[in-house]
């Protein structure tokens, strides 16, 4: 194992992969809306349908009046009002239908929204975490898609809104040219009207869902620090830190309102006045005969649905919360996955090289100018104090993460020139805090693993006797398991092993441990994984002497490299086994 303290030349094959431009909110929804096309269309058709009714009932309806004025009872009296009768027939199964077909879209385009993203972000892996804190990124998973997702059925539903009001001022004019120039002299005001209210929901609906978005990671961080908090008494405390955006959400969500209601107003004060100037303007043509009376019933029922602004700044409110929801939830997409090659590793191996790796995150340098060679089957223990860059180390080590500038090499092969599958076969990780993955304790610890690993892997991390005291054994559901931190490790410990690998990477993973269960298990890993190359980040002296060689971080760089007890002849490296006895 070699380490230089001067930077070797970068290589951009070591750093994060480029990736073209990220959809914005309004492409994603057009995504969308292209996903659910057939059904848009099938959407379209219905509620242009009941547009098309709801414009012709006024003019059956005037029809029929008048024939039952000018004519005896019966006769086009009797067909008009057959017809009447089967438009309001249609329409109402036209409502139906579009009702059904409106949710249904809505449904599905949700839940193609969620498979995307959340393949997106199990594709980019933790550097979505890294940028999002996690109650935030469920909110926008969850529910930015669920209010992003009606989309395509509101662009539908929102042209038939736009279609009854533009067909009914059509046949104003078809019913006396001078009615529709009346309603158009009022309606720049209605355009005003709705142009202000999609501005101002616009901005509403985007600073509620940023405040919902606090709300949720607050709420998220304090259950996962619960027992710090209750060990703490800090209770209340916390409760007024997770509680502190609801002030804001309720602001904007009452500012929404407060929009709504203003258009709303605004609607039911304009419109009422476009309708009595339009009666007013048919009752002075019935006086002078140039209209029937027929005719006026259907200019009447005309201008009330020209002016149905209700309707718009209802669908126009849901377009725009959409539209802020689809932004928000788009900018998931910001973060890219990490590219990959088509290259294979070499049959036999496990050379990890690192050259010239920097890392920098939030401003700061974590890791600098890193030079670092573990040979194969070699263990390297990596130490140091806190915010050294143990961690970091770790994750470029197997790809969790990928360097600023430098390269990182397994058997010489950049990673990024790796195949995906040839990579994540060639690297098991196991973590301080394992996740259980899966409906059981033998899925969690397979995760992929063919099923006959499970147990051989579990008794080299010394797991088996306590799955086995359990009730139903590997058969446990993860959710029934009062786990220690000592046994939740034990069990991600397995997983690693199960996978197998030429490099096994550890990044704290035996902390929990006991220090008779931590011998043990540091010997069945060089016994369960021969000719393996392992990492371990070590926080306990008797971890780092069991490796081949120790590497010392400090300050982001590799102060010394060396065998343990070597490097334990310095205070300074003592320093960081603080309340450790000695090499073991």
């Amino acid at each position: 194992m070699t380490h230089s303290s001067t930077a070797g030349p970068s290589s951009p094959e070591g750093g994060p992969a480029p990736a073209a431009g990220p959809p914005g909110g309004d492409a994603l929804l057009r995504a969308a809306i292209r996903h659910s096309a057939a059904r848009c269309v099938a959407l379209c058709l219905l509620t242009t349908a009941g547009a098309g009714t709801a414009l012709l009932l006024p003019h059956a309806l005037g029809r029929a009046l008048d024939a039952l004025l000018t004519g005896p009872t019966g006769g086009d009296a009797h067909h008009w009002l057959l017809i009447s009768a089967a438009l309001v027939a249609v329409g109402t199964l036209l409502d139906a239908c579009e009702g059904v077909l409106t949710g249904t879209t809505a449904a599905r385009t949700t839940a193609w929204l969620r498979h995307r993203l959340v393949r997106h972000v199990l594709d980019t892996g933790p550097r979505a975490t890294t940028r999002f804190p996690a109650g935030d990124l469920v909110a926008r998973l969850v529910g930015g898609t669920a209010q992003a997702g009606p989309a395509p059925a509101t662009v539908a539903a929102l042209a038939a809104t736009l279609l009854t009001p533009l067909g009914a001022i059509v046949a104003l004019g078809l019913v006396d040219l001078r009615l529709a120039l009346v309603f158009l002299v009022g309606a720049p005001a209605l355009a005003w009207l709705l142009r202000t209210f999609a501005r101002a929901t616009s901005d509403c609906v985007s600073g509620y869902l940023r405040a919902q978005g606090d709300l949720a990671t607050r709420l998220t961080e304090a259950i996962g620090g619960a027992r710090t908090i209750a060990a703490a008494r800090t209770a209340d405390k916390e409760t007024a830190r997770v509680l502190a955006p609801l002030p804001e959400l309720s602001r904007q969500g009452l500012r929404m309102w407060r929009v709504q209601g203003r258009a709303s107003a605004g609607a039911v004060t304009l419109a009422p006045l476009l309708q009595i100037a339009v009666i007013a303007a048919a009752g002075l043509l019935l006086l002078h005969h140039s209209l029937t009376v027929g005719e006026l019933l259907a200019a009447s029922r005309y201008a009330v649905l020209a002016t149905g602004v209700g309707a718009l700044v209802g669908d126009l409110g849901a377009l725009v919360r959409t539209r802020a929801a689809g932004r928000r939830t788009a900018e998931l997409l910001d973060v890219p996955p990490p590219r990959y090659g088509d290259d294979e590793l070499p049959a036999y191996g496990g050379d990890l090289e690192l050259r010239g790796v920097t890392v920098r995150r939030a401003g700061r340098t974590v890791l600098d100018r890193v030079d670092l060679t573990v040979p194969a089957g070699r263990t390297l223990a990596v130490v140091g104090a806190s915010g050294a860059g143990k961690s970091t180390l770790a994750a470029l080590a197997g790809r969790l993460a990928d360097p600023d500038e430098g390269t990182v090499l397994l058997d010489g092969v950049p990673l990024p020139d790796l195949r995906r599958s040839a990579l994540r076969s060639a690297v098991g990780h196991a973590f301080e805090r394992p996740v259980l993955l899966g409906d059981t304790l033998a899925d969690t610890i397979a995760l992929g693993a063919p099923e006959d690993r499970v147990v051989p892997a579990a008794r080299a991390a010394r797991a088996d006797p306590f799955v086995r005291r359990l009730p139903d054994g590997y058969a446990t559901p993860c959710a029934d398991v009062p786990l220690s931190g000592g046994e939740l490790q034990r069990l991600g410990l397995a997983r690693a092993f199960a996978h197998g690998g030429r490099l096994l990477v550890l990044d704290d993973a035996l902390s929990s441990l006991d220090t008779v269960t931590e011998h043990e298990i540091a010997a069945a890993l060089l016994d369960h994984t021969p000719g393996a190359t392992r990492l371990i980040v070590a926080h306990r002296a008797t971890t780092a002497a069991r490796a081949d060689t120790v590497a010392w971080l400090e300050g982001g760089r590799v102060r010394a490299l060396g065998p343990h007890e070597r490097l334990w002849r310095d205070p300074a490296y003592r320093a960081v086994f603080a309340g450790e006895d000695g090499p073991a």
